[in-house]
């Protein structure tokens, strides 16, 4: 028992790992939150376009030695603004205007990668680079972790409530589009909170994952938040402890505990796992042939 507490100690005794776990448990955070509204309204495919989208924003910020966030902000509000306008010109459909949008940023953002002088390693932002962040990067990822938090928190209310009854929001007073596009603003910046601790290419999971596990497990709003949260700060940590014992890549063994997470919430989930209502389909069959044989 000892050496087991031991080894989940050990990596607590390393400054770089303290770090690393900083920037991602505010990433996680983040992305847990700001999940739980794209996965119930469907847009998932949203926040994969707009987490590729930043690729040439991020690496620009990057030359230019402005803050990723700045760079990040303006061309993930962009791109939504984009896609908007492919939609009104043409008759073309929301996930084809996502997807030629995205495609066509993110390509752009490789070509720029591709075309920086050496000096400058830009794959730290396609696949991440927690384990090297500097006090700047720290600083950078908990403010704007805090503005995005802090945000999503005090207006999940009115959130909430746009997401699923916009003709009612409009009604009572809100600005259903001007919520949107806090919704979207807080998206272009929880990229950039993620950017470090996975990079670009596994943005869209700790998106996506968070959500879609927590809607598997309860159903009330709240609960949804919460749960949402605490499995994937969970599935943080353990990510971490993994790679650093394992020697493997901390972003892929993050995002890879969270899909093992959402696997076991498919499995086992009391709201919708399969295990539980393969269970309850037997026992009704049971109940009913037993009322049958009376």
């Amino acid at each position: 028992m000892t050496v087991g507490i031991d080894a989940l100690l050990a990596p607590f005794s390393y400054d770089f790992m303290l770090r690393a776990m900083l920037v991602t448990l505010v990433a996680a955070i983040a992305c847990a939150l700001l999940s739980t509204w794209l996965v119930q309204m469907g847009w998932s495919l949203m926040g994969d376009a707009v987490s590729h989208a930043v690729l040439p924003g991020v690496a620009l910020a990057y030359i230019l030695g402005l803050p990723f966030a700045l760079g990040a902000a303006v061309f993930g509000i962009g791109a939504v603004a984009l896609i908007g306008g492919v939609r009104a010109a043409t008759r073309i459909k929301a996930d084809a205007a996502i997807g030629v949008v995205f495609t066509t940023l993110f390509a752009l953002g490789l070509v720029i990668v591709s075309v920086t002088p050496a000096d400058t390693d830009l794959q730290h932002i396609l696949f991440g680079n927690v384990l090297g962040v500097s006090d700047a990067d720290i600083a950078q990822v908990l403010v704007v972790g805090a503005v995005v938090c802090v945000t999503l928190v005090v207006l999940r209310r009115d959130l909430t409530l746009v997401a699923f009854d916009p003709g009612h929001a409009h009604a009572i007073g809100l600005r259903p589009r001007l919520l949107h596009a806090v919704l979207l603003g807080a998206l272009a910046l929880t990229v950039v909170t993620a950017l470090q601790a996975v990079g670009i290419i596994l943005v869209v999971a700790m998106l996506v994952i968070p959500g879609a596990t927590a809607s598997l497990i309860v159903g009330r709003w709240d609960a949804l938040l919460a749960w949402s949260v605490g499995v994937t700060v969970v599935a943080a940590l353990a990510g971490l402890i993994a790679a650093f014992w394992l020697d493997i890549s901390p972003g892929g063994a993050v995002v890879l505990t969270q899909g093992l997470a959402f696997g076991l919430a498919l499995l086992f989930g009391p709201r919708r796992g399969l295990v539980n209502r393969w269970a309850r389909s037997r026992s009704t069959r049971a109940r009913r042939h037993a009322v049958d044989s009376r």
